[in-house]
């Protein structure tokens, strides 16, 4: 079958369709999120949320749950160590309404590890299905699963790992296909994708690798998966939703300017600023801009520029700025 946008139904939520933006620590706050939906994701996650921090009744962890208005279809991705703290979460959670709620069982990040959450739970499948199990217990939303290969190469577990999730009552899975210990190195291993699709019942997402609309296309395509969510391939690129609902359509896409990109960016920092205040927006948005000017000619000196601003109007002369400096923007 070529590969498609087509709707998915994960649970008792019905999706209508299958471009996920994946969650990102640090990066998939509201204001990021508003301009993915804008540009064609379906459904959008939160960044991975503490279950101690709902516990604890932790501020940030409360302010990290906040949803843009556009966020029809919204997850929220949760790291615990221990079924109680999984389930308390989702107590409070349930209160948000989301799509579903996720279990991270694949962040490589030592200080979440050490906690025994993230990509510690691919040691421990029996933990894994009793955490799934604490979460369905105790929430009627869908429950999913994100997870990697393995713990390393030596321990390549998807399979387990899935089965005891989907035993537990999960409604979709996520496999990112590379081990803890690769990190975000080397290749992902699609064919794990592909083998796991074909071993449970309920729909398999993929991430890892995924940069362009062809590599979406070729991933729902070889591996016969239900959808894909991008993650890095998305930082500073909310087009790259857009661009991908086109070229699964059509063959072809539409890629942004350098002026797109750059309004885009500071469309999110005006939402930003809105949902946090000028000094913090303008703190956290230069590893953004960072990104969405990566590639364009001429963009070094903007980064060494953007990464000092303090304020919106910096923000704003800084990109005028580099736009009025390059050849296409002086003929316009």
């Amino acid at each position: 079958m070529p590969p498609r946008l087509s709707p998915v139904r994960i649970g008792s939520a019905e999706v209508p369709g299958n471009l996920f933006l994946a969650p990102l620590a640090g990066f998939t706050e509201p204001a990021f999120r508003r301009l993915c939906v804008e540009y064609g994701a379906f459904l959008t996650y939160t960044e991975m949320l503490s279950a101690e921090g709902f516990i604890r009744d932790n501020r940030k962890t409360r302010l990290l749950l906040e949803r843009e208005e556009n966020e029809v279809h919204f997850g929220v991705q949760i790291f615990a160590g221990s079924p109680f703290a999984a389930a308390s979460a989702v107590r409070d959670i349930e209160k948000s309404r989301p799509t579903l709620v996720d279990l991270n069982c694949g962040c490589p990040v030592p200080k979440v590890v050490r906690t025994g959450a993230g990509s510690s739970l691919l040691r421990n499948p029996r933990l894994l299905h009793d955490m799934v199990k604490a979460m369905r217990d105790h929430t009627s939303l869908p429950v999913t699963v994100k997870i990697r290969s393995g713990w390393d190469g030596g321990s390549v577990n998807y399979r387990e790992t899935a089965d005891a999730a989907v035993q537990a009552g999960a409604a979709m899975i996520c496999l990112h296909p590379r081990t803890r210990s690769q990190g975000y190195s080397g290749s992902a291993c699609w064919e794990q994708i592909r083998d796991l699709k074909t071993r449970i019942s309920v729909p398999v997402f993929g991430s890892g690798d995924l940069y362009t609309p062809g590599d979406a296309a070729r991933m729902l395509g070889e591996t016969g998966c239900d959808g894909v969510m991008f993650a890095r391939g998305a930082l500073g690129n909310p087009f790259i939703f857009r661009e991908t609902r086109e070229f699964l359509t059509t063959g072809a896409c539409r890629t942004p300017d350098p002026e797109e990109r750059v309004a885009a960016g500071l469309r999110q920092l005006d939402r930003a600023v809105e949902l946090k205040g000028e000094d913090a927006a303008c703190r956290e948005m230069r590893k953004h801009f960072v990104s969405y000017v990566k590639g364009i000619p001429g963009s070094a000196r903007f980064r060494a520029l953007i990464v000092q601003a303090r304020t919106r109007d910096e923000y704003r002369r800084i990109a005028g700025d580099f736009l009025r400096s390059l050849p296409e923007g002086r003929e316009r």
